[in-house]
């Protein structure tokens, strides 16, 4: 499987048996909404046809069922468990009474089970932020700087956010080993009060960065340098702690190149945010700025 642009790597576990049913919560709420509604039925067709088994072990279990007819068993089975109650067919012995009973309250407690799921996976707090495609290495006052631009896309405020930038390398010790390092990349502006528009973080590229030097792409490159960046902070409109993360490669950093100016104020005070430039970037006349 490979990794779309901006994700974070995927991770196989070798070694390690994490079946299913023993983190079912955690297993759902991370699957996507296809799987979910797809096991969702799933489990309420299985336990719908093994009721209607249920149903068929004694001959005139149901009144007005067609005899040894699955089909009327299970729809029979489907009216009990949601409750419909047509009255076409009904129990017609103590034995249907019984499994109608048990039915009556798996049907209960599938239904809270399922509403309380969807509802904790529909309203999982997460931010939507828009990442620039490409990083870029421009000057700023005459000292070059790594930049990434980044928008709130639902347009709300996101209060206090917090932005992380952290360069990971794999190192050789002197032993031989293998190991990743994670390196903090400070940036000249870390937090946004608040975070509505864009906002362009800069990380200063002087001698204590590991970006420094002509030779540090290649430096970087070859030990397999990747930038992942984590933004959290508080959504207004729903209270909660939100997040969104983000991934480079070196292969993305753009060199002596700038963002496109994608903001502009009208005469009203009104800001206006071009998205369909956000990704574009220019190149920096070097001569000229040399």
């Amino acid at each position: 499987m490979t990794t779309r642009r901006g994700e974070f790597p995927q991770i196989q576990a070798i070694g390690h048996r994490a079946p299913f049913y023993e983190d079912i919560y955690h297993s759902i709420l991370t699957r996507p909404w296809w799987q979910f509604f797809l096991v969702a039925c799933g489990v309420f067709l299985g336990v719908n046809a093994v009721f209607a088994g249920l149903y068929m072990a004694q001959a005139g279990a149901i009144a007005n069922a067609r005899s040894s007819s699955f089909e009327d068993a299970f729809f029979f089975s489907v009216q009990t468990m949601a409750t419909i109650g047509y009255g076409g067919m009904a129990p017609a012995t103590r034995f249907a009474h019984i499994i109608v009973t048990v039915e009556a309250l798996t049907g209960t407690l599938y239904t809270a089970l399922l509403t309380g799921l969807t509802f904790a996976k529909f309203a999982r707090p997460r931010a939507r932020v828009l990442f620039s495609e490409k990083a870029v290495v421009a000057p700023r006052n005459g000292v070059p700087h790594l930049m990434f631009r980044m928008a709130n896309w639902r347009r709300n405020n996101i209060v206090e956010a917090q932005l992380r930038v952290v360069l990971l390398v794999i190192e050789r010790t002197t032993e031989g080993e293998e190991m990743r390092r994670p390196i903090e990349l400070p940036l000249v502006r870390d937090r946004n009060a608040v975070f509505i528009l864009t906002w362009s973080a800069m990380h200063r590229i002087d001698e204590t960065s590991p970006f420094y030097g002509p030779d540090a792409a290649e430096r970087l490159r070859a030990m397999g340098a990747q930038i992942f960046l984590t933004i959290t902070g508080t959504d207004e409109t729903i209270g909660q702690t939100v997040h969104a993360r983000y991934a480079y490669e070196l292969n993305d950093i753009l060199w002596d190149w700038r963002f496109v100016d994608v903001l502009r104020v009208l005469p009203d005070g009104t800001r206006v945010i071009d998205y369909a430039r956000f990704h574009e970037v220019s190149p920096i006349d070097t001569a000229r700025r040399g």
